[in-house]
C-alpha cells in the first residue's frame, strides 16, 4: 500500500496551498485530483475563468473609456464568444503550468482519479483506465470544492438554459439573458454580460442582494446597475423555466409575471462535491448542501486526522481565504505550530463595477452598540477619477468614536479589490483616523480617496485631544 504523511483530495486553492505547505515541512504528500488537469474549480470553471472573462469583456468593449467617449464607444465592434474564449484558454494554460511546476519543485506526488474512503486513514482511488489504487494517510485534507446547484425543476440543456460552469462554453453571446440568483456568482456574470451590451434581468427571491455587504454600498451598486438599464427583480421566486416554439426561454415567476430571453443562467447556490467520497466509511457526514463542518481554528472535522478547507466548508468561499484555510489545516495536520485564521480579510466581488470590503459593516457596528462615525469619498472627487473619466464609485470608512480606530472599509467602483488592501492593513494594525489624515498618498491616484474619506470623518469627529 502507498504510504503518505498527508493526502489532499482536490487541487484547488485550499488543496494546493495545503499540499505545498506540508511538503515544505518535509512531509510525504499526495494530491488526488479527479479532473484531467490540476487546479480545481478555481482554475477551470470558477475564479480564474470568470475574472478573465470580465477583463476581456471590459477590454474589448472599451467599457473603462465610455465615461469620455460615450456609451456607444467600443474597441471591437463585433465581439463573439470565441473572442472571450481565446484569452481564457491562454490564461488557464498558464495557471496549470505554474501549478504543475510548484508541485514538481516541492516533490508533491499527484494521482488522477476519483477518491473514496475505505476507513479514516485509507482511500481508494479509481483511475480513468479503471485501475484501483489504495493509499494510506496519516492525515487527510478534503478540498473537493463545490459544483453548481441544479434543481430538478430547471430544464438545463447546456445551450440556452445553463449553470455557471456551462456559461464558459456558450457558442454565441445572447442579446438578452435572465439570471436566476443575485448572489456573488449570479451578479458577477450578470454585470459582465451587461457590459457586453446584453439586456440582463436578475431575479432573486430575497428582498435584496449581497446582504452580507454594507447596505449603503449595495444601494450605490444597485443604482449603478439600474442606471445602465439592468432589471433587478427582488422578492420573487421562479416557478417555471421553459423553451418556446421559437427557441427562446420563458421564465414564469410565482406572481404570474413572465419574461422571455435568449438565455437563462441559473446561479442560485452551489453544493459541496462530497457525494462520491463515501464519507460514512470514515465517520463523517455532510449537510444538505454537501458541506462539511469543521473547527474554525484548525479546520479539523469531527474525525481526528481528517481536515476540510475551501468552499466545501462554506462561507466565505473565496479563493484567497481557501488558501489560508488550507495552509493552516496542513500545519495542524502535520503537527506544526499555526496561527489563528485572520479576523478581518478582504472580500472581493468581481462584478462591473467591483466591490470589496474588509471589517465591520455599518449595520454590524450598530448591532454591537459601538458609537461611530463614517467618512465617504466619491471617486469623482479625486483627480485620478477625472483623468479616468469616472462618474461613479465610492469609498466608505467606519471609525469608532471612542478609540478612533478604523472598524471597516467598503468600496464600490473601479479598482476596489486592489484599493481595499490599504484599509485592510490599517484595520489589522489597529490604526486610527489620524493615519489617513496625517499621511501622504500619491497624487493623482484613486487611493487618494482614503485621504478624502478620512478627512470627511475627522471633520465630524474633531481633533484628537491630548491625554
Amino acid at each position: 500500500m502507498n504510504q503518505y504523511d498527508f493526502v489532499v483530495v482536490g487541487s484547488g486553492p485550499a488543496g494546493r496551498r495545503a499540499a505545498i505547505q506540508a511538503a515544505k515541512l518535509g512531509k510525504k504528500v499526495l494530491v488526488i485530483e479527479k479532473g484531467t488537469r490540476v487546479g480545481g474549480v478555481s482554475v477551470h470553471t470558477g475564479t480564474i475563468p470568470s475574472k478573465t472573462l470580465r477583463e476581456t469583456a471590459l477590454n474589448l468593449t472599451g467599457w473603462r473609456e465610455r465615461g469620455f467617449y460615450g456609451r456607444s464607444y467600443r474597441v471591437k465592434q463585433e465581439i463573439s464568444a470565441e473572442d472571450l474564449r481565446r484569452r481564457l484558454l491562454i490564461t488557464l494554460d498558464h495557471e496549470v503550468d505554474v501549478l504543475e511546476h510548484q508541485f514538481a519543485r516541492n516533490r508533491v506526488s499527484q494521482l488522477r482519479g476519483h477518491a473514496r474512503f475505505i476507513d479514516k486513514n485509507t482511500l481508494e482511488v479509481e483511475k480513468e483506465d479503471g485501475e484501483i489504487i489504495r493509499v494510506h494517510a496519516e492525515a487527510v485534507l478534503l478540498a473537493v470544492g463545490t459544483r453548481p446547484y441544479r434543481p430538478s425543476h430547471i430544464p438545463f440543456d447546456g445551450e440556452k438554459i445553463i449553470d455557471s460552469d456551462e456559461i464558459l462554453e456558450i457558442k454565441d453571446l445572447p442579446r438578452s439573458m435572465v439570471v436566476i440568483g443575485a448572489g456573488v456568482i449570479g451578479i458577477e456574470y450578470a454585470t459582465i454580460f451587461s457590459a457586453l451590451d446584453t439586456a440582463v434581468t436578475v431575479i432573486e427571491p430575497r428582498d435584496s442582494m449581497l446582504e452580507f455587504l454594507d447596505k449603503e454600498i449595495v444601494e450605490d451598486f444597485a443604482y449603478q446597475l439600474r442606471d445602465r438599464n439592468m432589471k433587478l427583480v427582488f422578492g420573487q421566486t421562479v416557478e417555471k423555466v421553459e423553451k418556446d416554439a421559437t427557441g427562446k426561454c420563458r421564465v414564469t415567476l410565482q406572481n404570474g409575471r413572465s419574461m422571455i430571453a435568449e438565455m437563462v443562467l441559473f446561479a442560485a447556490g452551489r453544493v459541496g462535491a462530497t457525494d462520491s467520497l463515501d464519507l460514512t466509511a470514515c465517520g463523517l457526514e455532510a449537510d444538505n448542501r454537501g458541506r462539511i463542518k469543521v473547527d474554525p481554528d484548525t479546520f479539523q472535522t469531527a474525525v481526528p486526522g481528517i481536515y476540510a478547507a475551501g468552499d466545501v466548508v462554506g462561507f466565505p468561499s473565496l479563493a484567497s481565504t481557501s488558501m489560508e484555510q488550507g495552509r493552516i489545516a496542513a500545519r495542524h495536520a502535520v503537527g506544526a505550530p499555526a496561527q489563528e485564521p485572520p479576523q478581518f480579510f478582504p472580500y472581493g466581488i468581481y462584478a462591473v463595477p467591483e466591490i470589496s470590503t474588509c471589517g465591520l459593516t455599518e449595520e454590524e457596528v450598530q448591532q454591537r452598540g459601538i458609537p461611530y462615525e463614517c467618512g465617504v469619498a466619491h471617486f469623482r472627487e479625486t483627480s485620478r477619477g477625472h483623468i479616468m473619466g469616472l462618474d461613479s464609485g465610492l469609498l466608505k470608512m467606519i471609525f469608532s468614536l471612542k478609540t478612533r480606530r478604523l472598524l471597516g472599509v467598503h468600496i464600490v467602483g473601479e479598482g476596489a479589490t486592489e484599493l481595499v488592501h490599504i484599509g485592510q492593513a490599517v484595520l489589522n494594525l489597529k490604526g486610527t483616523v489620524e493615519y489617513f489624515v496625517e499621511n501622504t498618498f500619491n497624487y493623482p491616484t484613486l487611493a487618494e480617496a482614503y485621504k478624502i474619506a478620512g478627512l470627511d470623518a475627522w471633520n465630524r469627529m474633531g481633533e484628537l485631544q491630548g491625554t
